[in-house]
């Protein structure tokens, strides 16, 4: 039963939102394992806060595995986010990259038709972080229109947006 007060999605099964590989390495990880403990919305904050340094799909240098982010993005899949809880992470304050998990979440599970809505608030943002492991830095507004102009590694999303 959907409920008001939730994203409305795209419809997908969690297990579809992603590239079935990386699904896949993301269910095996030991770290999205120990993710398990984390019950709240709030609690997946604090580790996006501690444990986030890129929204890179995948680590970073020689190790093979899903990054920290994508293992608490998928953590966020299966906890149906509010839209309360979605404009919690837009608009953090505490590091850009809580508000990355969040356009993120919504670049793979909120409904196409709403992405306009969500996003266009934020099309200017200024806030620079470093979305990739190489240190470059972006601002909000860049990497909220297109995701994948940061790093080599490409994120593919099932909608194109013309902004």
């Amino acid at each position: 039963m959907r409920y008001v007060w939730e994203i409305q999605t795209c419809g997908k099964p969690i297990d579809s939102l992603l590239e079935r590989v990386r699904c896949m390495n993301i269910l095996s990880s030991d770290y999205f394992k120990e993710l398990y403990r984390l019950k709240t919305y709030h609690e997946v904050i604090y580790e996006i806060y501690n444990q986030v340094d890129h929204v890179e799909p995948w680590m970073a240098g020689n190790c093979h595995g899903p990054s920290t982010a994508f293992c608490l993005l998928y953590k966020f899949f299966a906890m149906k986010l509010t839209i309360k809880q979605m404009h919690g992470l837009l608009k953090h304050l505490d590091s850009p990259y809580i508000r990355a998990v969040g356009f993120l979440y919504l670049r793979y599970a909120a409904d196409p038709k709403t992405l306009w809505s969500w996003f266009e608030p934020y099309i200017k943002d200024v806030e620079e972080f470093s979305p990739g492991s190489s240190g470059q830095t972006t601002t909000m507004g860049i990497y909220v229109r297109d995701p994948t102009s940061w790093t080599g590694n490409k994120i593919s999303f099932d909608l194109s947006i013309d902004w």
